[in-house]
């Protein structure tokens, strides 16, 4: 990766009128901010739409985007909206998601679009659907039955439908042919946003690095389409899920509940299914962060129905005849980012050399008086993306006041700074340093605290809500301070 600077910020965030940010205005506005400050990279979320807590890490689907994040004043310039529609969309602004109010208003609108373009897109809707063929059908019909069973998870669908057997789906299709149409259409404006803002980003010379999760939800379109490559019994619901085992973080651990993949099975068919997904993740962004790396050397296996991640068991994952597989595909030097944070060994370790993907460094986990942690800047190495924190950690600001004193006083030492300018003293240190990317979170780059947190692993509800309020805090003095710190560290 050339050495440069960004910015995280998830779609979500962005400002707007509409109760969400979007692939509109505000978006194309924050892609000038990067490039009058001199960044090189955008760094986002997943994109998939949010299902269980609002997580962009719990999706319905890992190949569609999410509904919410279409634009709607860009849908009324192509006709598909009038004005009275849009004022109608308006949502009181919020310093956050409201995730309800957008689930009771957003999908309305979208199916007066839907209902306007219905004849007039046709043909470009259907070449979409033949390209998009391999995930675009289960997807539509998933998300027609799921709002016509009242949002019921699939697990608790009746036995024909959750086996999806060839009468159950010709019948749905016959009954729910204009809403399958409808989520088609969806996905369609989602992906021509989508690259039309992407394709402004890499003009202007920012690349987005976008954010794939190790794992598929339980209650997803993936898991209907695909249960042969997960662990599932002969009912289709898992046997083992995701987590993590318990540490510092949470001292029950952490219980995704996502079901585990069947690697046996996917390295008979030459990990077809994830050939897929990572090309699709290679059509979306221009970096691809790999969420939970280490899953692929070995992952955490917990009982299905346990109601914590204490007890559970470690299995070996494909380990390198995945990348040879990957590699093989796609050519030996790809745009991956390797998620190696946590609980790590020797195995990993190794798996990160022998892949020759960054990987990632946050200074707060290195800021503990005598340890000389690889978290340290001056043990930075240039394969890697640095960072302060991560969507997953508190706030700079937040994370400092919770500190107890002798982490505080080392961590200004360390930064060479005091109190009234150590996030300035942190990011700067950060910039120096010689990893190859530095990303700063947009919370740290204006200096609030932990009410502005993204999330808070092993705690549900809460999470994902964060909004900059309006564009005015992209002021020319923030940007002027980005442009001399990536011009001075060469960034």
């Amino acid at each position: 990766m050339q050495r440069g600077s960004g910015i995280l910020l998830h779609l979500t965030s962005l400002p707007g009128a509409y109760g969400i940010g979007s692939m509109g205005r505000e978006a194309y506005t924050f892609v000038d901010f990067l490039k009058k400050s001199g960044q090189k990279y955008w760094q986002i979320l997943p994109l998939g739409p949010t299902g269980y807590g609002d997580s962009p890490y719990q999706s319905f689907s890992t190949f569609a985007g999410n509904p919410y994040l279409i634009d709607l004043p860009l849908l009324a310039e192509d006709g598909a909206l009038t004005q009275a529609d849009l004022i109608e969309a308006q949502l009181p602004e919020k310093s956050f998601v409201d995730y309800p109010e957008l689930f009771q208003t957003r999908f309305s609108i979208l199916k007066k679009a839907f209902q306007a373009d219905k004849e007039r897109l046709k043909p470009a809707i259907s070449e979409f659907r033949v390209r998009q063929g391999f995930w675009i059908e289960s997807y539509a019909m998933y998300m027609a039955l799921k709002f016509d069973l009242e949002h019921a998870p699939l697990q608790d669908w009746e036995p024909a439908l959750r086996l999806k057997t060839l009468d159950a789906i010709t019948a749905t299709y016959a009954r729910l042919g204009e809403e399958i149409d409808f989520w088609v259409y969806v996905q369609y404006r989602f992906f021509e946003q989508w690259q039309a803002l992407k394709t402004y980003a890499n003009q202007n010379g920012i690349k987005i690095i976008g954010d794939i999760p190790i794992y598929v939800a339980e209650d997803s379109a993936d898991a209907w389409a695909n249960p042969d490559i997960l662990l599932l019994d002969e009912n289709k619901i898992p046997t083992h899920v995701a987590g993590c085992p318990p540490d510092y973080f949470a001292e029950k651990g952490q219980l995704w509940g996502n079901p585990l993949y069947n690697w046996d099975v996917l390295k008979e068919q030459n990990y077809e299914w994830w050939m897929n997904r990572i090309q699709n993740a290679f059509t979306l962004y221009d970096i691809v962060r790999i969420d939970h790396f280490r899953a692929f050397s070995a992952f955490y296996a917990i009982p299905y129905g346990r109601e914590d991640a204490v007890i559970g068991e470690w299995r070996k994952g494909p380990g390198m005849n995945f990348f040879h597989a990957l590699k093989e595909r796609f050519g030996e030097s790809l745009p991956i980012i390797a998620e190696d944070l946590g609980l790590l060994d020797d195995d990993v370790r190794t798996l990160l050399k022998d892949t020759d993907f960054p990987g990632m460094k946050v200074i707060q986990f290195g800021m503990t008086p005598g340890e000389n942690s690889e978290y340290l800047p001056h043990n930075f190495t240039k394969n890697s993306v640095a960072y302060i924190g991560t969507h997953d950690n508190d706030t700079l600001c937040g994370w400092f006041e919770k500190e107890p004193e002798h982490v505080q006083k080392f961590s200004l030492a360390y930064m060479r700074t005091n109190r009234e300018n150590y996030v300035q003293g942190f990011i700067e240190t950060l910039m120096a340093s010689p990893a190859d990317v530095v990303i700063v979170t947009m919370q740290d780059l204006l200096q609030l605290g932990s009410e502005t947190r993204m999330n808070t692993p092993a705690v549900l509800g809460g999470n994902w809500g964060w909004r900059l309020s309006s564009t005015e805090p992209l002021t020319d003095t923030l940007s002027e301070t980005l442009r001399s710190l990536t011009e001075t560290f060469s960034r």
